[in-house]
């Protein structure tokens, strides 16, 4: 298979550029596209053949659900049923935007998207480009990230390209996403909301909207938890891993800095090519040949989104052990290090 890769200006394109990908979308092909949070790969969300293609391209393990994307409320009610008080406020107060909400799922949802489940997680993107690839295609589109299963996510066209080029029909390149995260995930098919995925809109946020709140333990786990189900993408497995082994640094950032610098003494010692992902504040006080910068603590989203560019950087500069310092204590951090623990496997030092 050839992947045609297609540009656009997300803030100028003319409705004809999406005439090819939306003809694809329609007769179950893949088509990755931009959003705000991250590359996505789509495909017909109410067609089994083509959930059946984004879980073989991507590697997928078919219990890790999909996201339904959708361009209005009308969609939301094709897809979902029994849309609750608590959902309706949400889709008021952020769609279109980041966040993902899980309903239970009407049957014309096929399980293959669902991961088995009779739930069914549903976003607005709030990207031009991807609300007028759904609307234009006249399907809702489940969509993924589009990377290879486990990778880091993709934040950019070229990003895609390195892990599926060859396995989808196109890539629609519209630039660098803007939020660098996945969205935030809520499950609202019960009386209490539960946040299944921390992102861009946090706890905090969400709270202001519906009161009540809660937080799955599963994602504020510093340690593996075993045997539970995947309700949401990324809860179950190992994801946005770099290919050299992630180690998290955390505790007061001096002995954070003294701990780093010692690890990669003596890695370098044994002839191991080391980095470390610092800070703006911090970079200049490791002594390690490869440090880079995830962004400033004085401006959270500038980590968030950074941190999926900075992990692909680690595969290009041939990282084999890479330190990470601790981001807790950001709005975002709790996003931030939701991701970064499972990358770094759960391999997290207390300095």
């Amino acid at each position: 298979m050839v992947t045609k890769v297609q540009k656009i200006n997300p803030g100028n394109f003319k409705k004809e550029e999406l005439e090819e990908a939306c003809d694809i979308l329609k007769n179950g092909g893949l088509v990755a596209f931009p959003t705000e949070t991250v590359y996505g790969l789509g495909g017909d969300a109410l067609n089994p053949l083509a959930a059946s293609k984004i879980y073989k391209a991507k590697g997928r393990p078919s219990d890790n659900p999909l996201i339904v994307h959708i361009a209005c409320m009308e969609d939301l009610y094709k897809v979902a049923e029994d849309i609750t008080e608590n959902g309706r406020k949400l889709a008021e107060a952020f769609w279109p935007g980041p966040l993902t909400m899980v309903f239970k799922k009407k049957d014309i949802v096929p399980l293959s998207v669902t991961g088995g489940l009779l739930t069914v997680a549903v976003r607005m993107p709030g990207h031009p480009v991807a609300r007028e690839l759904i609307r234009q295609s006249g399907v809702c589109i489940a969509a993924p990230s589009a990377n290879k299963s486990g990778r880091p996510s993709p934040v950019r066209a070229e990003h895609v390209i390195e892990d599926l080029d060859g396995k989808i029909d196109m890539v629609i390149d519209g630039g660098s996403a803007r939020v660098g995260i996945e969205s935030s995930i809520i499950d609202v098919s019960g009386e209490v909301p539960v946040i299944l995925r921390p992102g861009y809109i946090t706890k905090d946020m969400a709270g202001q909207v519906v009161g009540n709140i809660f937080t799955d333990p599963a994602i504020e786990s510093r340690t593996p938890v075993d045997g539970i189900t995947a309700k949401a993408p990324g809860m179950k497995y190992r994801h946005y891993a770099p290919e050299g082994e992630l180690i998290i640094v955390e505790g007061d950032i001096s002995n954070v800095i003294c701990k780093i610098n010692m690890f990669v003494k003596d890695k370098e010692k044994e002839g191991c090519k080391t980095a470390v992902i610092a800070t703006d504040e911090t970079k200049d006080k490791y002594r390690c040949s490869i440090v880079k910068s995830i962004g400033s603590r004085k401006h959270e989203a500038s980590i968030a989104a950074g941190l999926y560019d900075i992990l692909r950087e680690m595969d290009y500069l041939g990282a084999q052990f890479i330190y990470s310092e601790s981001f807790d204590n950001d709005i975002l951090g709790g996003a931030v290090m939701n991701r970064m623990i499972k990358a770094a496997a759960y391999h997290i030092v207390r300095a």
